[in-house]
């Protein structure tokens, strides 16, 4: 009795890494509406959109909102006391001016 079924093995299946490493490389975009309404009277509208990526992928789409977020960026927060000492010159200067005003 001979029999002619093939046996898959576990190589031919594709992995959870790889399944990740494909979904990050392409990236993908996940959106919906939630609409209610009464008689007719849009009280409420969410429109969702979720995107997964890579960090490179996200750059690339010009997707970048963390490069200079003091936050994200050490490079951003190097700058802010530049920013601050600016803006604390440029009150000064104001006071100056204000107080033969007053």
């Amino acid at each position: 009795m001979s029999s002619n079924t093939k046996i898959t093995n576990s190589t031919d299946s594709t992995t959870v890494a790889d399944l990740l490493e494909r979904l990050l490389d392409k990236g993908v975009v996940i959106s919906g509406d939630i609409r209610i309404r009464l008689v007719e009277v849009e009280l409420l509208t969410l429109e969702i959109r979720l995107l997964i990526c890579s960090v490179d992928k996200a750059v690339e789409m010009g997707l970048d909102w963390w490069s200079g977020n003091p936050a994200f960026d050490s490079r951003a927060r190097a700058a802010l006391p530049n920013a601050d000492l600016d803006l604390e010159q440029r009150l000064q200067r104001l006071e100056a001016q204000l107080n033969p005003l007053l």
